[in-house]
């Protein structure tokens, strides 16, 4: 299996590179991933912007211009969407094994 530099990703980046599939900003996504999760996962402030600016450092994600210069608009890039996908495929391997083995 050829591991990607990126994998895994850490449940917190896997709903940020989903949430941004389409722009946002940081607030936005703070309350999508709250969303996706059913409530199971909350980001902070401080969590949230460390982490944009780590995804960004990487290339996963870029600034997008937006209407309102006051908000810093983010998207998962092209390499972001690779990983995402990478990843899920990852835990549907991973879900497999646990199936056949009725864990």
């Amino acid at each position: 299996m050829n591991r990607n530099k990126y994998l895994p990703l850490t449940e917190t980046t896997f709903y940020i590179l989903t949430a941004l599939l389409v722009p946002g900003h940081g607030y936005a996504v703070m309350q999508k991933i709250e969303n996706l999760s059913s409530g199971k996962v909350r980001v902070a402030a401080g969590t949230m912007y460390g982490a944009l600016e780590n995804l960004q450092s990487q290339g996963l994600i870029t600034p997008v211009p937006g209407p309102d210069k006051r908000r810093k608009l983010y998207q998962t890039t092209p390499l972001g969407r690779e990983v995402l996908h990478s990843e899920a495929e990852r835990l549907r391997y991973l879900a497999g094994v646990a199936d056949r083995l009725n864990l």
